[in-house]
């Protein structure tokens, strides 16, 4: 996934040479001091940790499922939620081999901008594992055109970005109950662009009226910062995070929905930048560290480019607002069957 600064509204080179120039102006932690840390904090759990990837047949989520298995020598029960079983299968088999009979590396193929397909797959994970550990979701979905519609009447980008991550937490949580009930870690993490938003509409949620990119691009961050609160007050055992990723090096521009022209402007853009932009395994590195050392409490957080408390910078929203946009979320996830 690639973040954009919220100043921009569309996708191109100016969001690109802002958003790689923040990212690099951030005061960087080690890579390599990430990494160690990372390893020893899985290396001091004492269970076979559970967790699921949405999103992780590329980038980011790639990135960290790597990260993950590397840290844990392969001994977890992982499994990767995406679209491409081919990409999910070769990025499994590189995985470290397991150990541990316990331990298992799977795939479940969802296309996540239908909740119908997110209620199946739910459904599928629960009948496998009888708890998460980790629960990491950074799906994304990139487009220059205006508002596009599933069949379940949602915007396709919206539903990626923000109703797929509500959806997978709500039907999930019971498993991560389950987990922190067995006195191990139990976190959600939806990747996305906290500190990136803005102020939102709460007489057009899900933007049917006053769709526009940049409306989108700024809604959807608040409105997972607004999500990842609410799901903490309601399971205050829990620890729920909104993560920004900064820059990152990967292949979102290949798939966006957008003109030949546009996307190839789009690859130069990156080519042009690379240098700036931080790599998928960094990135699932820093992620990572964010999830498991920086969030370490119950509760709701939020999280910087490098795995650190972002604390409530470049927060927008109230506690009126939060509910409403639970209440709109609830009716506009639930089946329609």
């Amino acid at each position: 996934m690639f973040l954009l600064n919220r100043r921009y509204a569309v996708p191109g080179f100016a969001v690109l040479l802002s958003s790689a120039y923040f990212s690099y102006q951030l005061n960087m932690s080690s890579i390599s001091k990430i990494r160690a840390t990372n390893a020893a904090a899985f290396s001091a759990k004492g269970y076979i940790p559970t967790a699921i990837f949405v999103g992780g047949t590329s980038g980011i989520g790639e990135g960290m499922a790597k990260a993950f298995a590397k840290h844990t020598e392969g001994n977890a029960h992982i499994i990767i939620v995406g679209r491409n079983r081919a990409a999910a299968e070769s990025i499994i088999s590189r995985f470290p081999k397991p150990t541990s009979p316990e331990a298992k590396h799977e795939f479940l193929q969802c296309d996540v901008a239908l909740m119908q397909n997110i209620r199946s797959v739910s459904a599928e994970i629960r009948s496998r594992v009888t708890k998460i550990n980790y629960l990491a979701m950074s799906p994304g979905f990139m487009t220059t055109s205006g508002r596009n519609e599933t069949e379940e009447g949602m915007d396709r980008k919206l539903a990626v970005h923000y109703y797929s991550r509500w959806m997978f937490t709500n039907e999930l949580v019971t498993l991560l109950e389950n987990a922190k009930e067995r006195g191990e870690d139990a976190k959600a993490l939806s990747v996305l662009a906290a500190g990136a938003g803005g102020p939102i509409d709460v007489n057009d949620l899900g933007l049917k009226k006053t769709y526009s990119l940049k409306n989108a691009a700024l809604q959807a961050p608040t409105y997972n910062d607004l999500m990842t609160e609410e799901f903490a007050n309601r399971h205050p055992t829990i620890t729920f995070a909104h993560a920004i990723p900064g820059a990152v090096r990967t292949n979102l521009f290949a798939s966006a929905e957008t003109s030949a022209l546009t996307k190839k402007a789009m690859g130069l853009s990156m080519t042009l930048l690379g240098f700036l932009l931080t790599s998928p395994e960094d990135c699932g590195e820093y992620m990572l560290n964010g999830i498991v050392n920086v969030a370490n409490a119950p509760g709701a957080w939020r999280i910087n480019s490098h795995g650190e408390d972002l604390g409530k910078k470049r927060y927008y929203g109230s506690e009126e607002e939060r509910k409403k946009l639970w209440q709109h979320t609830v009716e506009a996830t639930s089946s329609k069957s």
